[in-house]
This record gives structure tokens, sequence and C-alpha cells, in this order.
């Protein structure tokens, strides 16, 4: 059966010859003479397409249309007008009608348009579905959030991914920052194009100017040949500067020119190229402190710092641990499909939920592929975790002023790290227990 059209017009004997018309061309087509009797139908029966006329009594065509998005915002409606009422058509056009037919028309006009708009709502279903799909598998739902504290980075991260602004991640080492940056890229208007990602303290300045701008034949020894660059790859899409703390003052202004005016010139070139690049940075490196000392440009982290959201350290959200260290374990399975390991015994998961995890989400995942590894039975026991995991002391306070005298500035980091976690990781509640401002008790969790 092809796809079921509604067809009303004041006109019965008309929208019947339309009807089955459409109906000889393999559609399900119902002829409607009341425009009130459809309004009744299109909120009752499903239909996949409207075609109505616009002049009627009682419900024109455009209080159809409206009726028709508000029911059902895909559904295609084509208008059919009398060659007087054409302004009235193009209003229709405006308020969301596919196309208008001027009467006399043929009825194979009719069904060209109306196939066409039946399947431009197939490819947009299944563009959504696509990128429904990839959100799924390297978007947020890729994530693990159980925690108070990493559903507000969800909130700020599903409210930012649709905007074109750049955002800035930051949070320590291990944290998932890299990762964050392909859900939001994925979860936003350019799901569909490229999303291409840098270690801005991997390469040497040289190396960096070259592989983000590109450079021309012959711009430097070793240039044997034209390279686009980074920028270059990432237009139309997304564009991640990971570590972009580390680069240098010189790089900086050539990246703040990018971000200002939207072209990029090759090492060696001449001439300009535009690009259309949403900018993610990421960065361990507190860029405003960096820009007290001159490190770091200061007009180019205002460029930058549009929306900064921060990942908190694993041992923050320890709320996350347990379905985390679940979604890990799958993984690091399909890695290694012959292990036999299925899970962990409740003292091996005391041990990995109480780990401080100085290496965060990361660490984490290394330690849990190796017992995946090397594991010789189903269910893992403490003392199968990695050395430094099972013999690592007990975080908290007690270890802080209990064994061992140690540096002031490390108990203070030890309490808020202690109260941070009881208070469920949330930020400001922290704080005000503390009776410190946020800033400060992000100082003290980072030991500065």
């Amino acid at each position: 059966m092809g796809a079921r059209v509604l067809v009303v017009d004041d006109q019965v004997d008309l929208a019947e010859t339309l009807s089955e018309g459409l109906a000889d061309r393999g559609y399900s087509a119902v002829a409607c003479g009341s425009s009130r009797e459809a309004a009744k139908r299109m909120g009752t029966e499903p239909f996949d397409a409207l075609v109505t006329d616009l002049r009627m009594p009682e419900v024109d065509g455009i209080g159809l249309l409206a009726l028709s998005r508000k029911v059902a915002p895909d559904r295609p409606v084509i208008v059919m007008t009398a060659y007087g009422a054409i302004e009235t058509a193009v209003d229709a056009i405006r308020r969301g009608a596919y196309h208008y037919l001027t009467k006399p028309f043929a009825l194979d006009e009719l069904a060209l348009f109306l196939g066409r708009a039946l399947d431009d709502v197939r490819v947009r279903g299944e563009a959504r579905s696509l990128r429904a799909a990839l959100a799924d598998k390297v978007g947020l739902g890729s994530l693990v959030a159980k925690s108070e504290a990493m559903l507000e980075v969800f909130d700020v991260a599903l409210r930012v991914a649709p905007a074109e602004t750049p955002v800035l991640i930051v949070g320590e080492t291990g944290t998932g920052k890299s990762a964050l940056a392909r859900a939001i890229h994925a979860g936003g208007n350019r799901a569909n194009m490229p999303f291409v990602a840098v270690n801005c303290a991997a390469l040497p300045e040289a190396l960096l100017e070259s592989e983000l701008f590109g450079h021309v034949k012959g711009a430097f020894t070793g240039a044997t040949s034209p390279r686009g660059g980074l920028f270059a790859e990432a237009d139309g899409g997304t564009l991640l500067l990971d570590e972009v703390g580390e680069m240098s003052p010189a790089l900086q202004a050539k990246l703040l020119y990018v971000l200002e005016n939207g072209a990029v010139r090759a090492v060696g070139a001449s001439k300009e190229r535009r690009v259309q690049v949403r900018v993610l940075a990421a960065t361990h490196r507190d860029l405003r402190a960096r820009a007290r000392e001159g490190t770091f440009r200061e007009d180019l982290l205002y460029r930058l710092d549009v929306v900064t959201i921060e990942i908190p350290a694993l041992r923050h959200r320890t709320d996350d641990l347990p379905p985390l260290i679940e979604r890990l374990l799958g993984e690091a399975k399909a890695k290694h499909p012959r292990s036999p390991v299925e899970g962990f015994s409740q003292d091996a998961m005391a041990v990995l939920v109480s780990h401080a995890w100085p290496g965060n989400v990361r660490e984490l995942a290394h330690a849990i592929e190796r017992v995946v590894l090397l594991g010789r039975s189903p269910e893992v026991s403490a003392g199968d975790l990695p050395p430094n995991v099972k013999n690592a002391p007990p975080p908290g306070l007690p270890d802080a002023i209990g064994g061992s005298v140690v540096p002031m500035r490390d108990v203070q980091r030890r309490y808020a790290a202690w109260a941070f976690e009881r208070l469920g990781g949330h930020k400001a509640r922290t704080a005000e227990a503390l009776d410190i401002d946020s800033k400060t008790l992000m100082k003290w969790l980072n030991g500065e």
C-alpha cells in the first residue's frame, strides 16, 4: 500500500477525481469535501501527506496547514489555489507548505511534487535516525553519568551542542575531555561533517603550525608537497584543540586571527582560504592563571571561553564508578573475547570504588583491560587487581592526618576532596559548606 494522502476540496467532485488519479499511481488517497471533516480526520487518522484547496468555507487551507503542522510537523502539505490567490499561496509556503499548484493543473504535476515531498520526509527521517545512532555511539549516550556533578556537565553539553559557539572543556588528564568534545560534535548540527582532533602538546611549534594551517610546497625544508592542514580538513565540521594551553604565543596569535576572521593562511602561502569550523578546546591547565602570567593571550582566552565545561575528577564522582566499571568491562571483553573474565567480586569492586584514580577514567580503563587480558577465572578478586590499585593507601581525610605528617596543602586538598565526595560532587554546596567560594574550592581540589 502506498503513502496515505488526504485530499481536501469543497468541490467534492474535484477531490474525488484527484484521489482516484493518485490511487492509480500507487497512493492510498482519501477524498474529503468538508474542511471541517478533514480537520477532525487529521486529528484521529494517520496521513502521510495533505493536499488541500486554499479557499474553503468553515476552515480554509491556511487553517488546515496550521493544524497539520501542529499534529504532524513533518507531514508535507501541498496547497491548491486559483490564479487570483497566488499571494495567499505564497503565504502558505512561508507558513510551511511544501509547494503550491495553480488550478487547473495536470494530475502528473501533483503526483510529481507529492513524490518529491514524501522523498524529502524520508531522507530527513533517515538523517535523524543516523544522527541518533551516531550520537548514541559516540555522543552523550556513550558516556556514563550518574553523579550530580556529571549530570550537570551533560546538561550544559546538551544545550551547547546545537550551537556554533566555541566551547572550552577543562579537567584533569584522563577525565574524558576528548570524549565529551566528540559527544558535543555528534549532538550538534555538524554531526555528519568531519570531527578532527589535534594534541597541541604532542607536536613542536613548527610542525604544529603546518599541521593546523597547512603549507605550500617548498615552504620549508621537507615540504615536498602541499598540505591543506587540519582547519581545511575540518571545514564545515569541528576541530578539537586538545591541550590548547601548551600552544606557543606565536601560534596563539595565528589561531586568534582564524577565529576572528574565519580564514587561514598556509605556511608560505600568499592567499587565505575561508573556512567554517567550530572550534572546541580542551586543557588541564588554568588558562586564566596563564593569562595573568602572560603565557596565554587574554584575547584568545575570551574567544575560546564562550562556554566552559569542567569535568570533575573521577575521585570526586564515585557514584559513576560502578556503571563506568561495567561499561569498561564490556568494552575490554569485546576487545579480548577469549578472556574468561565475567565480573568482579565484592572485595575487588570495593577496592576499585575506593581507589583515588589519579589518572582518572584513562587509568581505570587500563586497569580493567589488564585484568581482562590476564584473568584466568570468571570472577576477578581483589588480589587480581594491578599492584598500584590493590596496594594503594586508602584515600581521604584519615590518611591525610593520621599515619604520617604531610604538607598542609595536601591536607587541604584531601579534605576538600573528601567533602566534595560526601556532598555528591556538587561544587556550590561543597563551597558553601567549607565557607569558601567555588574558585577557591577548585584550587584546593587541584592542590594549588
